[in-house]
């Protein structure tokens, strides 16, 4: 008699429904044996990867959604006007050939049938604050990149939830469709720069791997611009010298690089193969936070840009305040009728995050310039940015400046509790005869 028969080792396996490991598929369908969901995700090494990119579907549009269930089948783009851009657009847009920042009256002529819906920042602000908390419920390692998508690390937390990271993230990924009402995609490798690429392999609601042996393999075939921050002017330099590929980056001379492109060349050259020594890092800070309006017709009218420009301070105010931040330099953006880019900025004595300060810093250099117009945009940043400020305001040429501090902080709380419409500031609002003369907003971004 022969000795036993030796059986392969089962590739490890995860059933992204009821959370079941290592099940055989039931009758060789592609199907759980525990549940019959066809959601299986196998992987050589999917007890030991750890950084994780979680990125939201199309988020804003998600949440448009959510909340008017009457969008659910519909494109729905998000943005504005004939003169804007494209936010974001659902999958149902996208199929049509709707992109990000892609011009809106072509993004309409692609899907005439859209629901064009305004972006609203506060509800996006807060869904997002929701899902990163259920992220920190994980591991304190979470660095958000923006408010849609964050780099996880649960490197050593296995003992922690009772199993690996690929099943808690798993488990994440239901209960943020469940209880927050939008859909994440989920990559899953052993550090940031596979990770994020992963993440894109498989939307929406999916769930994809990279592991250390299938690295070089995978990168060989894929596109320069595969790499993040590979830009068209990037992409274009390195065609140059006849690189089009991860695999022609690879077969190039790593010195001739350096020469050619600084410290992005050796970086270029790391991330090849797949290289990316960048730890998770929660400490990660926003170098500046801006708004901006187009408008469907230039706008000249100096009361007119002004009160666009308040809004524009609000919506910054709230986005600071959001993160925790203050500004210490403020710009003004100002776009005028053939295109040309007027830039402004000024420095405060202290970072701030109030609104009232920001637009005290931005008024004036709005009416040093309002005469140069028409303009088509407006846009208002807060730049130099720290953790925000606990305390008041001190002024000695500006004694009323804490009196208005303590009104802002009181109007936060009433928008916060009863909605961001709940209350507005006269220098916010048109009267009718001005609105006859300004146009609607394009888009805010």
């Amino acid at each position: 008699m022969g000795g036993p028969a030796i059986l392969p080792a089962m590739t490890p396996s995860l059933c992204r429904d009821c959370l079941a490991r290592d099940q055989a598929a039931a009758g060789g369908l592609g199907r759980c044996a525990a549940c019959g969901s066809p959601r299986i995700v196998s992987h050589p090494e999917l007890c030991s990867l750890a950084i994780a990119h979680v990125d939201c579907d199309a988020f804003y549009a998600a949440v448009e959604k959510r909340d008017d269930p009457r969008l659910a089948d519909r494109p729905v783009i998000i943005g504005g006007g004939r003169r804007g851009v494209v936010a974001t657009a659902c999958y149902v847009a996208r199929i049509r050939g709707v992109k990000s920042a892609m011009p809106m009256f072509k993004a309409l002529a692609r899907c005439p049938d859209a629901v064009v819906v305004k972006p609203r920042m506060e509800v996006y602000a807060a869904v997002s604050r929701r899902i990163r908390a259920l992220f920190e419920a994980l591991t304190p390692l979470v660095e958000p990149l923006s408010l849609d998508e964050a780099f996880l690390d649960l490197s050593g937390t296995e003992r922690l939830h009772g199993a690996p990271p690929a099943a808690v993230l798993a488990r994440l990924q239901a209960r943020i469709e469940r209880e927050v009402g939008v859909t994440v995609s989920v990559g899953l490798s052993w550090n940031k720069f596979l990770a994020k690429l992963a993440s894109e392999r498989d939307k929406p609601r999916g769930f994809a791997m990279i592991g250390r042996a299938e690295t070089e393999d995978f990168l060989a075939a894929l596109p320069v611009s595969a790499i993040w921050g590979v830009g068209a002017t990037m992409r274009t330099a390195l065609a140059a010298e006849g690189i089009d590929t991860i695999a022609d980056l690879r077969r190039a001379d790593p010195a001739r690089l350096v020469a050619r492109h600084g410290a992005a060349g050796a970086r270029l050259h790391a991330l090849a193969w797949g290289r990316d020594a960048r730890a998770v890092s929660p400490d990660r800070t926003a170098k500046n936070l801006s708004a901006e309006t187009t408008f469907e017709e230039d706008v000249d009218d100096p009361q007119a840009l002004a009160a666009h420009l308040w809004r524009l301070t609000v919506k910054v105010s709230d986005r600071l305040k959001a993160k925790g931040l203050a500004g210490r330099v403020v710009t003004l953006k100002l776009k005028r009728r053939d295109f040309r880019l007027l830039t402004r900025r000024a420095s405060l004595a202290a970072p701030t995050d109030l609104s009232d300060i920001l637009f005290r810093a931005a008024a004036p250099l709005l009416d040093r310039e309002a005469a140069h117009g028409p303009f088509r945009l407006i846009g208002l940043g807060a730049g130099d940015l720290g953790p925000g400020v606990a305390g008041l305001p001190g002024d000695l040429f500006d004694p009323a400046a804490a009196t208005r501090a303590t009104a802002e902080r009181a109007a936060d709380s009433i928008r916060a509790r009863f909605g961001a419409d709940a209350i507005a500031k006269g220098r916010g609002l048109l009267t009718a005869d001005r609105k006859s003369r300004v146009s609607r907003l394009k888009t805010e971004r």
